[in-house]
C-alpha cells in the first residue's frame, strides 16, 4: 500500500462526541477529508446541526444524533442510532470534555462530579458501548482525547478534577488496549497542550507567562493542528500502534 493511502478511511464510519465545536469540529473535518462518514455525537442540536451542514457542503458525508456521554441509556440509545443510520461503526473518537478551574479546597461535589462523569465516565460509557460493536464486528479503532495535564499540574489555575480525569483516561486507553488487542481493537490517546478553543483562554494576558512563554515553541496550536494525529490514528498507518498516549504540547512537557 502506498504511504499515504494508508493514512485513507474510505468506507468507515467514525464517531466524535463533541464533535460540534472546537477541538472535536476540527476532528470531525479531518477524519471526513480522509474519507470517512461522521456521526458527531453531542448534546446541543443547534451546534450540531450547523457542523453538520459545514462538513456536508464541504463533501463530507456527516450526520448528528444527541446523547450525554455521561448518561449510558443516551450512549446505548445512540449506538443504536447510529448503526442503524449508517450501517457501520469503525472509529470512536472520544472528545467530550468540560474543565473548571478552581482551587482544590473550593471545588463542590457537584463540580467535582460533572468533571468525573463527563470527561472519564462519558469515555467509559462509549468504549464500552461501541466495543461491543467493534468486538461483534471483528475490530476498530478507539482515539480518547486525553490531555498533558494527565502528565503534569498545570499553572496558574488550578483544575484537579481535569487533571485527575484525563491521568485516568491515559490509563483507561492502556488498560483497553492490552485487554481488547485480541479483539483486534486498537486503543490510543492524545495529550494536547494548550489550543485555542472556547474552553481555553489562551489569549489572557494573565495566562501568557505560563501557557506560552514556558513551552518551547512559544505559542499555542489550533485544533487543525491537532487533527491530523487522530486521522494518524484511526488509520492503517497507526496499525501497529495501540496503548499510547501521543502528546502534543509544542514541547511543553520537556521541561
Amino acid at each position: 500500500m502506498p504511504v499515504l493511502d494508508s493514512f485513507r478511511l474510505d468506507g468507515k464510519v467514525a464517531v466524535v462526541t463533541g464533535g460540534n465545536r472546537g477541538l472535536g469540529r476540527a476532528f470531525a473535518g479531518a477524519l471526513g477529508e480522509a474519507g470517512a462518514s461522521i456521526a458527531i455525537l453531542a448534546r446541543d442540536t443547534a451546534r450540531s446541526a450547523a457542523a453538520v451542514r459545514e462538513l456536508t457542503d464541504a463533501g463530507i458525508r456527516a450526520q448528528a444524533f444527541r446523547a450525554d456521554v455521561a448518561r449510558r441509556p443516551h450512549v446505548d440509545r445512540a449506538v443504536e442510532e447510529i448503526v442503524a443510520a449508517l450501517g457501520r461503526v469503525d472509529i470512536l473518537i472520544n472528545n467530550a470534555g468540560t474543565c473548571i478551574h478552581r482551587p482544590a479546597l473550593e471545588v463542590t461535589e457537584a463540580e467535582w462530579r460533572e468533571v468525573i462523569d463527563v470527561n472519564l465516565t462519558g469515555v467509559w460509557n462509549c468504549c464500552q458501548a461501541f466495543g461491543r460493536v467493534f468486538a461483534a464486528g471483528g475490530g476498530g479503532t478507539i482515539v480518547n482525547v486525553g490531555s498533558m495535564s494527565g502528565q503534569i499540574v498545570n499553572r496558574p489555575q488550578w483544575q484537579p478534577a481535569y487533571n485527575a480525569s484525563k491521568a485516568a483516561v491515559h490509563h483507561l486507553t492502556k488498560s483497553l488496549a492490552a485487554e481488547w488487542a485480541p479483539l483486534g481493537i486498537r486503543v490510543n490517546a492524545i495529550a494536547p497542550g494548550y489550543v485555542h478553543t472556547e474552553m481555553a483562554p489562551v489569549d489572557d494576558p494573565e495566562f501568557r507567562r505560563y501557557w506560552i512563554e514556558d513551552a518551547p515553541l512559544q505559542r499555542y496550536a489550533t485544533p487543525a493542528e491537532i487533527a491530523p494525529s487522530v486521522v494518524y490514528l484511526a488509520s492503517d498507518a497507526a496499525a501497529f500502534m495501540t496503548g499510547s498516549v501521543l502528546v502534543i504540547d509544542g514541547g511543553y512537557t520537556v521541561f
